[in-house]
């Protein structure tokens, strides 16, 4: 008998990976590919998204192979993206520029314009979103001002799922709820766009892509996209929801009292809603869950495993050199590193603001700040205040988190640091709560193979898909006196946030630089 499996691809800011699963949740194949992030100008962040399509197919091709399977075996297909990239295409489907980047803070100018329309509390009142450069509204008036031969030629402005869904066969371009909070222009309790962002950002609603609900069947594989895959032509292609909200998927955040960090290129957490909310300090976001009707509050933060990563490559020189050489792992030499250093990094605290600070903060002018430095700190207080730093900036989404009201009783980990067990028990001792890895740490690809179970009928629900293949793996107690020092030093952390915004630095920076 022949054993059915289900594709989950999460199209990510640096690569694409796509998973084949049976309906247990084990990963029968994997397959991943990179690709890069353009920077034009400062602040600006632009990616070429037919590059990213066509990686997404190849991914797909070498899970095929890895799995050993034919790729009829597979019995539908769905999608995690990442959410607010700005695409703008012409009444044949045609790419009319790069992709604009949910990283892009180009865009200062074009919020004052909206504000013009709508203040600050009325833009989250709408949207539920606090207003910021990174959500898609004032990168359609920057298009509108900056570049209006394109503009005129625009006939949909759509986001990457919309785009990954038309390009893989389906017809037209389907925005799933989740991702239709990131455009700035909707409203996630009514399910619907907004008149009046869309009057502020001078858009009418037949630019905009159709909204549909996650798990839902639009479409199949076309001949081009199984040529280049391996799938088979007529695969069901099922609408899937953005990187986050599929992850929150994926890492079991399906009922009220669990929280999801995510520290990807970027971190984000998330935990779930299942009736109307409104943050009373309007920082946190408030998405449409990929369980329809239900909803989930999440915090950003720009910069994550990306700034780890950077650390790697443009300070850790030697040790990724020597890593190269022995056939190590770069991050597991880093790990040995922090070790040798206790909490708090003998007094080096990091604020990772390298793409702008995103919730609780909203400033996209913020800047990375290492303070502290004196002839005593080392390369080995550095590593672990990067691994700190961006510990720090989950904890202070986690203390508004919980300064709202939001009830957390389980935090499950995910993305590619949960590889490091020094890192897991940071972040542990970090929130002061005990931390959960999962037997999957491929979250979103596993929410996306989900939805398209639910989508094709493999599955009932979300949930009861959820509660049959989502499994904990390891369980990290946080350390009473490591979480004292860890409360101490975020105190300071807060102190030069405030200093630096209040002050004027921070936009005094990002001024400079923009000359």
């Amino acid at each position: 008998m022949s054993k059915d499996y289900l594709l989950g691809i999460d199209i990510g800011t640096t690569g694409a990976k796509a998973n084949i699963l049976d309906l247990e949740g084990q990963v029968a194949g994997t397959g991943y590919y990179e690709y890069p992030c353009f920077y034009p100008r400062p602040n600006w962040v632009e990616q070429d998204v037919d590059l990213i399509v066509g990686r997404s197919m190849d991914a797909t091709r070498d899970a095929i192979e890895d799995a050993g399977i034919d790729g009829a075996a597979i019995r539908a297909i769905s999608f995690s993206t990442q959410r607010c990239c700005t695409i703008a295409v012409d009444e044949n489907g045609r790419l009319l520029r790069p992709m604009i980047s949910w990283q892009d803070n180009r865009t200062p100018v074009e919020l004052d314009l909206l504000r013009q329309s709508v203040s600050d509390e009325e833009y989250y009142d709408i949207t539920r979103m606090p207003m910021n450069t990174t959500w898609m509204a004032s990168k359609i008036l920057w298009l509108q001002e900056n570049e209006p031969e394109i503009w005129a030629r625009t006939a949909k402005i759509v986001q990457l799922q919309d785009y990954t869904l038309n390009a893989w066969g389906v017809d037209g371009y389907y925005n799933d709820f989740s991702d239709a909070g990131f455009s700035g222009l909707w409203d996630p309790y009514k399910f619907q766009w907004d008149e009046t962002m869309l009057a502020a950002a001078r858009i009418e609603p037949e630019r905009l892509p159709q909204p549909t609900a996650s798990t839902t069947l639009v479409g199949k594989v076309s001949h081009g996209a199984a040529e280049r895959s391996g799938l088979a032509v007529g695969t069901p292609i099922c609408v899937g929801a953005g990187d986050q909200n599929s992850a929150a998927v994926g890492a079991g955040v399906i009922r009220p009292g669990t929280l999801s960090v995510s520290l990807g290129t970027a971190g984000s957490i998330a935990a779930f809603l299942e009736k109307e909310y409104i943050d009373p300090q309007r920082m946190n976001m408030v998405t449409n869950h990929a369980v329809e009707g239900q909803w989930q509050l999440e915090g950003y933060l720009p910069g994550a495993a990306g700034l780890y990563r950077w650390f790697r490559d443009e300070v850790a020189v030697l040790e990724k050199t020597f890593a190269a050489e022995t056939g190590q792992d770069a991050y597991a030499i880093l790990d040995t590193l922090v070790t040798q250093v206790p909490p708090g990094s003998k007094g080096l605290v990091l604020i990772p603001h390298y793409a702008g600070a995103g919730s609780p903060r909203w400033a996209p002018h913020a800047r990375g700040t290492l303070c502290g430095l004196t002839f005593a700190h080392d390369r080995k207080c550095m590593a672990r205040a990067y691994m700190e730093g961006i510990t720090l900036g989950v904890k202070d989404m986690l203390v508004t988190l919980l300064k709202s009201g939001v009830e957390i009783n389980n935090v499950h980990i995910l993305g590619g640091p949960t590889k490091s067990a020094t890192w897991n028990q940071m972040q542990a001792d970090m929130y002061g709560r005990p931390v959960k890895t999962l037997a999957s740490t491929d979250a979103a690809p596993l929410g996306a193979a989900i939805m398209a179970g639910v989508g094709v009928g493999l599955f009932k629900d979300i949930p009861s898909a959820v509660d049959n293949v989502v499994k904990i793996d390891k369980i990290y107690e946080p350390n009473a006196e490591t979480t004292s020092i860890y409360d101490e030093i975020y105190d300071i952390y807060d102190k030069m946030q405030k200093g630096l915004e209040d002050s004027g630095a921070f936009q005094a920076i990002a001024d400079f630089q923009a000359k």
